[in-house]
């Protein structure tokens, strides 16, 4: 390989500080080291900070949606990836807009996590447990409205910051319990939290959600090949009809949308759920194809519930 990295010229991972992008970006340098057989002292980890991170210590309680949307945790990341301030960009893809800016690319995907939220309390309590009127925070409108539709006696408010962040919030009584994903509990290898792992049949999760996707500018050739020795395929089908069915939706912080894409024995099987804020319905399709059509099953099965849905109803505005 030309180029190959070395602690005097290292590949540089741009990630967001928090302990879980952190620990993605360490998983993904620990991957290419593997692969290639280098030295951890061959990659750099280069920690920048985003407009995201200073508007959620600002504005704690305010939706994501009133604050700019998913681009705001990658805008500065991007933008360092362009000027070439740094060579790859580790994200969570669940956290990704489905456009990205010209010249890059996402083509790497590592190996999907468990992909179920995390319903989570100080007892260790499930969600069928909770009682009448009990307050739950979340910030996310997928599941604050797949809440109000299974559970409408409960009484949700937003709810953000890190696992301890939020653990904390807990403590102080400012909600009874909390959703995480499960991928980010088993990758900051955090077995103290008490959890139940909610079933996609119950709660089915974000699109891409467990997934970490790695950032490249388009004509960066070292770049892409050694990203092509750590991709895992069998994610990135899963993820190419799950991106292109949100595309299809238009989906952004503002929309309560869900989706899942599984894989078995060479077909691809896409669940799609939609629902209005305020959980009052729920629209559900699924559909399976085989492998090489995943980008066209996203889109189909977007289209039919696209077909399904009243003109207004991912108005947020009427939750």
């Amino acid at each position: 390989m030309k180029d190959t990295p070395s602690p005097e010229h290292p590949l540089r991972i741009g990630t967001r500080g928090s302990p879980l992008a952190l620990a993605q970006a360490h998983e993904t340098r620990d991957r290419l080291s593997a692969a290639f057989e280098l030295s951890p002292e061959a990659f750099e980890i280069v920690v920048i900070k985003t407009t995201g991170d200073d508007k959620f210590l600002i504005d704690a309680d305010k939706p994501l949606k009133e604050l700019g949307g998913k681009g705001l945790f990658t805008r500065e990341i991007e933008d360092a990836l362009l000027a070439g301030g740094i060579d790859i960009a580790v994200h969570s893809m669940k956290d990704m807009p489905v456009d990205q800016p010209d010249g890059l690319v996402i083509d790497c995907n590592l190996h999907r996590e468990d992909v179920r939220d995390a319903f989570v309390t100080l007892e260790g309590i499930t969600l069928a447990d909770l009682p009448d009127g009990a307050v739950v925070g979340t910030s996310s409108l997928r599941r604050r409205a797949q809440l109000a539709h299974r559970r409408p006696d409960l009484r949700l408010v937003e709810f953000r910051g890190n696992v301890q962040t939020r653990m904390k919030k807990l403590g102080d009584g400012a909600a009874a319990a909390t959703f995480l994903a499960m991928a980010g509990l088993n990758r900051l290898s955090m077995d103290n939290v008490p959890r139940h792992a909610m079933a996609p049949e119950d709660m089915l999760p974000a699109v891409a959600q467990g997934t970490i996707g790695i950032e490249r500018r388009a004509d960066d050739a070292r770049a892409a090949e050694m990203l092509e020795a750590i991709h895992h395929r069998p994610t990135g089908v899963r993820l190419l009809a799950e991106r292109a069915y949100l595309a299809k939706l238009d989906g952004s912080c503002e929309t309560p949308i869900a989706g899942l894409a599984e894989l078995h024995h060479g077909t691809v099987h896409l669940r799609g759920e939609i629902l209005r804020p305020d959980g009052s319905e729920v629209l559900t399709e699924e559909a399976s194809a085989p492998v090489e059509d995943a980008e066209e099953l996203g889109e189909a099965l977007a289209g039919r519930l696209l077909a399904r849905a009243p003109a207004d109803f991912f108005d947020w505005r009427a939750a």
